[in-house]
């Protein structure tokens, strides 16, 4: 039930104009430099039929959600008009509310926001009746689109899945919260400031517009806050070996002794390394190291043109097999420990599969994070990948040799709007704001280009063909087969996932051929994993060598455990680890090139 003091006290000194004349030369202002942005805008890729572009979003959205509403007046059309009467009836009922709370009543709301819902935490959506009429017509509608979808028999699981995605698109941007008029702070900022807020927003949309490439990038945080090596992948290291494809960075050692078999860290080569190596109390790499390990990490090159040919069994040979090599050379060991992230897990895989094909052991054990082998369940990221847009992406991708790294953070945006586009458009738009410094965001927009050739192939190959888990990849030379993969297998899912989701990971841990320890995080892709335990945040589940057959029956039998899954890891590591020996100082036989976190990953986009 609604607090009855938060849904009756509105301060109505914070809606009125102070100074008539500096408002109205805001706004002229404001429109004058609204009308050149639009201009700009028209003549951008934003606008243009281009893959992954907010012209062919619209597009596609417009033609699923055409389809599934002929689909519901053919097949069930007493159904939908049911709905609509429904629809309807809710309308009515709010607006007989609010025009009860105008009389000084105070009855039930008709619909109420989520817990956690940050879009409606400002006390005047539910205190002021007009902010809360279009804050319960949004949601009442919303919901309702929700419930006719769920309740729709007779979709293709794909069609069903775009159809999911694009109410989840078309639901976030119509949220009366991302609207100027409807917005009860920016209605205030707007009085408050004489409209300053819309002209400082639209200099940071003009702003934001000049520093992007083909599409707008939203500025997620103060990007003068953060640089890399001076408050970010600060952990102390040396580059002991690189090629035309990577650095390889060894870390200096934090304890008496280190355990005998080295780690190799195989990052996603979409992004940065330094995912893993944020501020000090957020590094997981700095952790390891402070646990005892000698820990190698690749720092994948931001490529160029001349790095269009390079291939996925390129970064295979000339990457993650480069970098095993070196780590031998540079430890001793004949056998190491390996460590994907991401996609990165997916091209480790790859490698362990070729390697077991050729019996040849390099590594002792590995462990995934958030990785994907088998692609069937791999969520919206499937909907971006089909024969024609991996055609028009191919048409793109030959012009330049290269994918545009923003092209990739832009569906990972648009994969969580309500969380990664739409609060920053409110701040920094409409409310004039700068935004605020935050590690994660920084790197999330230090985005890296991807060689044609080689995105090509994975995309294909992986995505949209499934050949890993099938075990038809041919690599090398090779047809591999996960179940050759004989080695322990340390698998981390986290349970709120959007890129590789918690089900996708569960059936790709099925395939390996050995020992497999799954474990489940709480949060999502980054915040999942980037979880130092000196937080407590967040929790993770772990369950016996029993078998499952889905996981939720996976997760029943599960025990939750509060915390960091980080401890719980580098114990099941330091048993794959062997004896302590001396501790190791980077490039003592392959040399020091430069100093960490290198040059590769300073080379922006």
């Amino acid at each position: 039930m609604t607090d009855e003091t938060d849904r009756s006290t509105v301060d109505l000194a914070n809606y009125q104009i102070t100074n008539p004349d500096q408002f109205a030369q805001n706004m002229l202002q404001f429109l004058e430099g609204a009308s050149k942005v639009m201009g700009d805008f028209m003549d951008r890729a934003d606008n243009k039929q281009t893959p992954f572009s907010t012209a062919s979003e619209i597009q596609d959205a417009s033609k699923t959600l055409n389809e599934l509403i002929a689909y519901w007046m053919t097949h069930d059309p007493a159904k939908l008009a049911e709905a609509q009467a429904q629809l309807m009836r809710d309308y009515a009922a709010i607006w007989n509310n609010s025009l009860m709370r105008m009389m000084g009543d105070t009855p039930e709301p008709v619909a109420e926001p989520d817990a956690g819902d940050n879009r409606f935490k400002d006390p005047d959506w539910s205190a002021n009746p007009y902010f809360d009429f279009w804050k319960q017509a949004y949601l009442v509608t919303s919901r309702w689109a929700d419930d006719m979808l769920k309740s729709t028999d007779g979709l293709s699981e794909r069609d069903r899945q775009r159809a999911e995605y694009h109410f989840r698109q078309l639901s976030s941007a119509l949220s009366p919260s991302n609207f100027p008029m409807t917005n009860p702070e920016v209605v205030r900022e707007t009085f408050k400031t004489d409209a300053g807020n819309l002209v400082n927003g639209i200099i940071n949309l003009a702003e934001d517009m000049k520093k992007s490439g083909d599409l707008l990038k939203i500025s997620q945080t103060d990007l003068e806050a953060f640089e890399v090596g001076r408050n970010l992948a600060t952990t102390p290291g040396k580059v002991v070996f690189q090629n035309e494809i990577l650095q390889l960075i060894q870390y200096t050692p934090t304890t008496e002794t280190v355990h005998e078999t080295p780690l190799l860290i195989v990052p996603p080569w979409i992004n940065k390394f330094y995912i893993l190596d944020l501020t000090p109390a957020k590094s997981f790499i700095k952790y390891v190291v402070d646990q005892g390990f000698t820990v190698f990490v690749i720092s994948w090159v931001n490529p160029d043109e001349s790095l269009s040919d390079i291939r996925f069994d390129d970064y295979m040979t000339r990457g993650v097999l480069a970098a095993a090599e070196a780590v031998q050379k540079e430890t001793g060991q004949e056998r190491i420990n390996g460590l994907g992230y991401c996609v990165g897990g997916t091209l480790l895989a790859t490698t362990l599969a070729y390697l077991s094909k050729r019996r040849e052991n390099m590594f002792r054990s590995v462990t995934f994070l958030t990785t994907q082998v088998d692609f069937t369940k791999a969520g919206d990221l499937l909907l971006f990948i089909d024969d024609a847009q991996l055609a028009s992406l191919d048409e793109m991708m030959a012009e330049r040799g290269y994918l545009d790294g923003s092209r990739m953070a832009n569906v990972f945006n648009m994969m969580r709007p309500k969380d990664l586009v739409w609060p920053y458009i409110v701040n920094n738009y409409m409310l004039g704001k700068k935004p605020f410094p935050f590690d994660l965001l920084y790197w999330n927009q230090d985005s890296t280009r991807m060689p044609a050739a080689n995105h090509h192939y994975y995309l294909r190959e992986f995505y949209h063909e499934n050949k890993l888990a099938k075990g038809e990849l041919e690599i090398a030379g090779e047809k591999v087969c996960l179940s050759d993969i004989k080695i322990p297998v340390f698998d981390l899912a986290t349970k709120e996932d959007h890129i590789a989701p918690a089900q996708s990971v569960f059936i790709g841990a099925q395939l390996f051929g050995g020992p497999v320890e799954l474990v489940v995080a709480g949060s999502g892709h980054i915040a999942g994993v980037v979880n130092p335990p000196a937080k407590v945040k967040y929790q993770y589940w772990t369950a016996s060598k029993a078998a499952a057959e889905s996981l939720p029956d996976w997760m029943a039998m599960a025990r939750e455990t509060p915390g960091s899954w980080w401890p719980y890891w580098i114990e099941w590591l330091t048993k794959q680890s062997g004896k302590d020996v001396a501790p190791r100082e980077p490039g003592q036989v392959l040399g020091a090139i430069e100093d960490a976190p290198g040059s590769y990953v300073r080379v922006s986009s």
